[in-house]
């Protein structure tokens, strides 16, 4: 189970793609879906059929899309967070080999097309919270454990 919680970046995201997806993608394809019903056989109509299940699959989005919007909680950047890792913060990482990672820990609705962000489920995550620069982290892996060291911490700045 993921945690419910979501950066305000994240929050505005989900809400404007829920937004799009209510007021314009739905709309066109609906009209697409009358179109080609208007055509007649829906059963030979790849119009038709193509349209309807994408029409399927924005409302299944949707629905997803509000109950989540209900579900997760919002959690903003705190003044006590400065120099420690929590939730929201850049992370620039080193292991033994000299293999520089760096990404943002956010939540699980956040990281989908972005190679830079890591739910705060991942174990990497859960191995940085609390600590500082500095420090290193041991995290479990599929093959054993790994040694990074923590060389950065960051948080986007407001406004």
């Amino acid at each position: 189970m993921s945690t419910n919680i979501i950066t305000q970046e994240g929050h505005a995201a989900l809400k404007q793609e829920l937004d799009y997806l209510w007021r314009e993608k739905r709309p066109d394809t609906t009209r697409k879906v009358t179109w080609a019903a208007s055509l007649g056989d829906r059963s030979e109509n790849a119009d038709y059929q193509y349209n309807k299940k994408l029409l399927r699959e924005i409302d299944r989005r949707v629905r997803y899309l509000r109950k989540r919007l209900e579900d997760v909680r919002v959690v903003a950047y705190s003044p006590e967070q400065e120099g420690k890792v929590f939730f929201g913060a850049w992370v620039e990482v080193e292991n033994e080999e000299g293999e520089i990672k760096k990404f943002r820990i956010v939540g699980y609705d956040e990281i989908y097309g972005r190679n830079d962000y890591i739910s705060i489920d991942s174990p990497m995550a859960r191995a940085l919270l609390k600590k500082e620069v500095g420090d290193e982290a041991l995290v479990q892996i599929p093959t054993g454990e790994m040694l990074w060291w923590i060389n950065e911490i960051s948080y986007p700045k407001t406004p």
